[in-house]
């Protein structure tokens, strides 16, 4: 198991910053330095129970939110995002998403373009 100062460093892939009282949170994407990251990630979203549409209308009134999707099971609600950057994915996640009454848990998952690997 992780120490608590090693769950404030990158870790392979993964950023988790746990503060106290705040809502857990993971965001997965290219390490730092690499180059590739796109425009768009995805946020899975845990909620209380009953709270489902409350969540999703919030969520709705972000711009820049394109798609919700409630599901069954865990997590409950699955969103793309279109954002210019890693900043200000991380400002939608933890200023705006985190805010709605509701929300427990997010895991967002930043997409990026593979190069090709060059042949010899």
């Amino acid at each position: 198991m992780k120490t608590k100062s090693e769950l404030t460093e990158q870790d392979d892939f993964a950023i988790k910053r746990p503060t106290p009282g705040a809502i857990p949170y993971t965001i997965h994407g290219p390490a730092p330095g690499d180059q590739g990251m796109s425009d768009r990630a995805y946020v899975l979203i845990n909620v209380l129970p009953g709270q489902t549409a409350a969540v999703v209308k919030s969520l709705g009134d972000i711009k820049e939110i394109k798609t919700i999707d409630p599901c069954w099971g865990k997590p409950d609600i699955i969103v793309t995002a279109s954002i210019p950057d890693q900043d200000a994915l991380t400002q939608l996640v933890l200023s705006r998403i985190h805010r709605i009454e509701g929300v427990t848990q997010t895991d967002t998952h930043l997409v990026y373009r593979l190069k090709e690997a060059s042949t010899k």
